[in-house]
């Protein structure tokens, strides 16, 4: 910290500080979207078959998740591709087919529908879960919230120490750095649950909306 003089109104001179401290600001609330990746993975020597089987199941996968409620612009393709596997003997490379991989993301807000969307893709050919999701829709207003909270954190840390050492303190900052901000959401790593599991367990819990910012305080005493 580097003092610094300045003059007040009766022409005394009073030493200036720097007073730096951290704020953070945190929300807990309940999630109010979800999303699970789910799909079908297909293995086969023969391209095209492949291809015409995984196209199938998908399909059924999709009509039997919109039976649930779910509107089709909720279920997105979020990847699909082609493999080309080998096995490996003896240092030589040997062919064993391709893999043909086409995963959908499933959104919702009625929460409880979740474990329902992964056992029915499931019943109906999904091979392959994976990363279900709990978040919120409107995350960047809880999280301004949750700066203010953070703010605010600072102002009486600063107002605190000032207190605490006896000295004149300016409740404006001169400087506030956001240090950093996260939304965490609820992840669940589902892989076991394309094990052919029903009603599969789900809860959303809460989430943590979280703010840190730096802030400096300039605080005087008298000479």
């Amino acid at each position: 910290m580097y003092p610094y003089h300045v003059s007040n109104r009766n022409g005394l001179h009073s030493k200036g500080h720097l007073l730096k401290v951290i704020g953070e600001g945190e929300l807990f609330l309940p999630p109010d979207i979800a999303s699970v990746n789910l799909g079908v993975v297909t293995e086969s020597k023969e391209l095209i078959p492949a291809q015409q089987q995984n196209s199938a199941e998908v399909t059924k996968v999709i009509n039997a998740i919109k039976t649930l409620g779910i509107p089709q612009n909720l279920i997105q393709t979020s990847d699909y591709r082609i493999d080309t596997e080998y096995d490996y003997e003896q240092g030589k490379q040997l062919f064993r087919g391709y893999k043909v991989t086409h995963l959908l993301q499933v959104k919702t807000e009625e929460l409880s529908l979740v474990g329902k969307v992964v056992d029915t893709a499931v019943q109906n050919g999904a091979n392959y879960v994976s990363n279900v999701q709990f978040s919120l829709k409107n995350k960047d207003s809880y999280y301004l919230h949750a700066l203010a909270l953070a703010l605010n954190n600072a102002s009486e840390k600063a107002k605190t120490i000032a207190t605490t050492i006896h000295v004149t303190l300016n409740p404006t900052p001169t400087s506030v750095v956001e240090s950093s901000s996260s939304v965490q959401p609820i992840h669940f790593q589902a892989d076991a649950l394309a094990k052919g599991f029903s009603s599969t367990p789900i809860e959303p819990g809460q989430l943590k909306v979280k703010a840190v910012i730096s802030a400096e305080f300039h605080y005087q005493t008298t000479v």
